[in-house]
């Protein structure tokens, strides 16, 4: 006796490129890649699978675990407020022309999530593109929920799954790196054409903005020449030191075109060739410090400085929403 299925009705999907309501965040598309590299599209129906954006979920601002003391006249005083790890929710509709089409795409699918938790190949990225050209990710681990909805009727050639994707670091970043540099000026001489004083010692006080809506963390390249880089945090009295000629490393001053590399999340120090110049910092009174959202007044002083001297930073922008 024959059996009676319900037909599979295909949810209205969009065309290729076309932005798509989400919630909390409005009109975007979205790709996933996965830890190979690959991009999988979210929000085109070309590509066979789609998103079901009305159960999507977790793009708004980021999970926060409080801390407060209480208040003798009542109530509570906050103490601190720490980001949490967040979880997202993605429903994604996947279907073929024939039951064989439909698996290889269910099966692919499935791997580009699943592989986030191998130990040797690390988070797949989400990302949220807006019309204008604007970017913003997030690292994803697969946590659970690539299994068939079992309805009547799916699982022969279209079937959906409701993912949940963990995020370690509950912020999304901008992909484009926002960089600065400046350099020492040309000396010149004390007498041609007036008397003139070129300093060797500080490239200068400056103002660095951060459009983000929470702290970033710094990547800082150094060149050379010079003996002593200091860099302050005005508004906060941070600063952290690096003496290329400190007992640890050993190296002398850097030389004019020499490199290095001072990362403060996580916190490195690297010599253009690799070696370690952890030792060669402050330590302990140096604080490797960040830039908070919008304007931060900083000083880079560097010693023995001369023509090519130079301090780059450069860090993403990290936003509360998509």
């Amino acid at each position: 006796m024959p059996i009676i299925t319900a037909p599979v009705t295909t949810p209205p999907s969009p065309g290729p490129g076309t932005p798509v309501p989400l919630p909390e965040i409005g009109y975007a598309t979205a790709t996933y890649t996965d830890p190979s590299g690959t991009v999988w599209p979210l929000t085109d129906w070309e590509a066979g699978w789609f998103t079901l954006s009305d159960g999507v979920s977790g793009l708004g601002a980021a999970p926060y675990e409080l801390t407060s003391d209480k208040h003798p006249r009542g109530g509570a005083r906050l103490r601190h407020a720490q980001p949490q790890p967040r979880t997202i929710v993605w429903p994604l509709f996947v279907q073929g022309k024939d039951h064989l089409e439909f698996l290889q795409r269910w099966r692919a699918l499935a791997t580009a999530f699943t592989r986030t938790l191998r130990r040797d190949e690390g988070p797949g990225v989400l990302e949220i593109a807006r019309p204008d050209g604007t970017r913003r990710q997030i690292r994803v681990f697969y946590q659970e929920g690539f299994e068939g909805q079992a309805k009547q009727g799916y699982y022969r050639d279209a079937d959906s799954a409701v993912l949940s994707l963990w995020c370690e670091d509950p912020y999304w970043v901008d992909p484009v790196p926002l960089t600065v540099t400046r350099e020492s000026a040309t000396l010149s001489s004390f007498l041609d054409p007036y008397p003139t004083v070129s300093s060797s010692q500080v490239l200068g006080a400056t103002t660095l903005n951060n459009p983000g809506d929470t702290v970033v963390w710094p990547t800082w390249v150094i060149t050379g020449p010079a003996s002593l880089i200091t860099f302050t945090h005005a508004d906060t009295g941070e600063s952290f030191s690096l003496n290329p000629s400190a007992s640890a490393i050993g190296h002398g001053d850097l030389l004019a075109g020499q490199q290095v590399t001072i990362s403060t999340d996580p916190p490195s120090v690297r010599y253009q060739n690799g070696d370690n110049w952890f030792g060669g910092l402050n330590w302990p009174a140096a604080t490797l410090w960040g830039l908070a959202p919008g304007d931060n007044n900083v000083a880079f002083a560097l010693s023995g400085s001369g023509p090519g001297s130079s301090v780059s930073l450069t860090f993403n922008p990290r936003y509360e929403t998509a």
